[in-house]
């Protein structure tokens, strides 16, 4: 009964780690010293790699393979111009060997010049007998170029020769949704599920896609499909967990994100979701229950504790929320949100300077929401900080320019600062904006009421005097 290849290799790794112990001398055909080679570099084990090209080399003087092996090390290790010079060697005794051009286009890669290893890859393809490969790096050099299109027709040509290369087709399809081409998505999975009706990857991509464009029956079927196909399948019933939710079915929600437990070990955001599920059925304790199951499973998922802040907030526990949203901003100080957040919890503690720091925080890390200009202004004016609340009300002007409430705002603010003068061009101002917001004037500004000018121009404004 003769070995199958995988045997035979198994046979010459021990036959040469038992070598390299003994410092003997075993002969080994060029072709074992492939395996061996491939084997310690698939590992990882580089330098027993290595060992193997120098030890067939010696054996074998004359073997490209070996030769466009030591190659590969050499890229590997960013030995360029080495890898060069030996590459022109071997193209001169082998002039269409494709793997010689390929290793160029590694180089080319690995130097960032991608155009340049796409152009290589396209010669190379020319004298490919099988260009599965080929096209699968020709992928990923336009993926490294954005040239999303160009990459997925590169990914579609491996799936033609395989299409069991799921790899291939999760990067055709992350190109469909990277191009929002979710229509051109579920067409071409529709199409690979008629060649192949059992794929629970193509099932699950297809339930995503439709779950994007809100098909939610679409995508619950889709997930279905893929349970059916692999029953152990994660990620189909997490993905259907979620479409139930959308459809407002919790306890089937729920079921389904526990099945993702039961199979296997439970994770942080399964516990998460179920948690969600309990709040929106108004299981108070049971949600709270999975929130500090998730921060447990994951310290680091800033989610959880979002999720524990938003359940206190609901309650207006409020220093509760606030030590939970500390903990949040701990593991991702850049959020903004995180730190408007924080803002509102200090607002309703009265804590004025606590929450001015961190409406500063999120305005400096990029919120720049209508609601986080106003109410950083007032809490600056609840701090008497007159001038601070007016100049982030122009900041706010920058991107609301036509927000009449912000003027009213400011009309107030200037005669708080007893700048007359600008208090009335703000007013002018806001009236000719919407004049029917006046109201948010005078229930803001009481104290203005029954100032003389005040009283005119709102008189003599029909609609700010309803």
């Amino acid at each position: 009964m003769a070995l199958e290849s995988n045997e035979n290799t198994d046979k010459s790794i021990l036959k040469f780690e038992s070598m390299l112990k003994t410092d003997d001398v075993y002969f080994f055909d060029a072709e074992d010293f492939e395996g061996i080679v491939h084997h310690y570099l698939n590992i990882g084990k580089v330098a027993l790699g290595k060992k193997a090209i120098q030890i067939g080399l010696r054996q074998h003087p004359n073997s490209i393979a070996l030769k466009l092996l030591r190659v590969e090390v050499l890229v590997f290790e960013d030995q360029f111009e080495a890898a060069e010079s030996l590459l022109d060697e071997l193209q001169i005794i082998d002039t269409t060997n494709e793997e010689i051009l390929i290793q160029r286009a590694n180089i080319l890669s690995k130097q960032d010049d991608h155009q340049g290893a796409v152009e290589m890859l396209l010669k190379a393809l020319q004298m490919a007998e099988d260009s599965f490969d080929v096209y699968s790096l020709l992928g990923m050099e336009y993926l490294f170029m954005d040239d999303f299109e160009k990459a997925k027709n590169s990914f579609m040509k491996c799936l033609d020769y395989d299409e069991n290369d799921y790899s291939s087709l999760y990067n055709v399809i992350y190109c469909f949704e990277f191009l929002e081409d979710f229509d051109g998505a579920i067409i071409y999975l529709n199409d690979y599920l008629e060649r192949n009706p059992y794929c629970e990857v193509a099932w699950h991509q297809l339930g995503k896609m439709y779950f994007s464009k809100k098909m939610l029956k679409e995508a619950l079927t889709a997930f279905d499909f893929a349970i059916i196909s692999d029953d152990s399948f994660l990620g189909a019933y997490f993905e259907k967990g979620k479409v139930l939710e959308k459809l407002g079915k919790y306890n089937e929600a729920i079921e389904s994100y526990q099945t993702t437990i039961n199979i296997d070990d439970p994770t942080s955001h399964a516990y998460l979701r179920i948690g969600k599920c309990h709040e929106r059925l108004g299981n108070d304790d049971l949600a709270k229950y999975y929130y500090y199951n998730t921060v447990h499973e994951d310290p680091l998922l800033d989610k959880g504790w979002i999720a524990i802040t938003e359940f206190y907030t609901k309650k207006r526990n409020y220093p509760k929320a606030q030590h939970y949203i500390n903990k949040a901003i701990n593991i991702d100080g850049e959020n903004a949100q995180y730190w408007k957040k924080s803002a509102n919890i200090y607002v309703a503690l009265n804590n004025f300077d606590e929450a001015d720091f961190a409406f500063k925080q999120s305005v400096d890390l990029g919120n720049y929401e209508l609601d986080t200009w106003q109410n950083w202004a007032a809490v600056l004016s609840r701090l008497n900080d007159y001038n601070a609340a007016i100049q982030v009300l122009l900041q706010g002007l920058e991107f609301y320019p036509d927000n009449a409430e912000m003027y009213y705002e400011l009309s107030g603010l200037y005669l708080k600062s007893n700048k007359t003068a600008l208090a009335k061009e703000k007013l002018n101002t806001a009236l000719q904006l919407n004049a029917g917001k006046a109201v948010y004037f005078k229930n803001n500004f009481p104290e203005f009421e029954n100032v003389n000018w005040i009283k005119d121009i709102f008189k003599n404004n029909k609609k700010a005097s309803t």
